[in-house]
């Protein structure tokens, strides 16, 4: 398993909805994806970086050198996820993606959005998220629909990832 980098036309492409018959078949894929994803220091990672065009991704915030303030969760698969309510109130923070390593960019996003997914198991799952767990839902979602973070900042706040750490004190 390989990340599609920017550039790669599957980056680019609406992804399609996986079936109830299909998650069961995808199960051993999603395990991998999951563990690319963590080796990587990701918070998260949709099916597309992986050259798999559905419509799923992980969610996974957790601190580590990528991001040392994440809040920690449990990694969670989201199949077929979709968002019903974004609130007006945005905020731009910094966003990094594994399909486009070395960059970072200020990305405006909504702080509390209402969602929904669905399981492995085939539970239907609504919820609310807020503040980075929100961001992460909302930059994996863009995946799923051919959008990467770049095109949602403003190229004046593009940084390479040593200039984002060197501001953020992190080196």
């Amino acid at each position: 398993m390989k990340i599609a980098q920017l550039g790669h036309p599957i980056l680019r492409q609406q992804a399609k909805a996986l079936t109830a018959a299909q998650w069961k078949e995808y199960a051993p894929f999603f395990t991998e994806l999951q563990d690319l994803m963590l080796s990587h220091q990701g918070v998260g990672i949709a099916a597309p970086q992986v050259s798999e065009s559905v419509r799923a991704f992980i969610v996974a915030s957790s601190p580590n050198a990528r991001y040392p303030h994440a809040p920690a969760m449990q990694p969670t698969l989201m199949l077929n996820p979709e968002i019903y309510w974004m609130s007006e109130t945005i905020e731009k923070d910094w966003e990094g993606c594994l399909s486009i390593p070395g960059m970072r960019a200020l990305v405006p996003r909504s702080t509390t959005i209402k969602v929904g997914y669905e399981q492995l198991d085939g539970q239907k799952i609504q919820c609310e998220l807020t503040g980075f767990i929100a961001r992460i839902f909302q930059h994996e979602l863009d995946h799923l629909n051919g959008i990467v973070f770049l095109d949602r900042a403003d190229s004046q706040d593009y940084a390479t990832e040593s200039e984002f750490r060197r501001q953020l004190g992190l080196n």
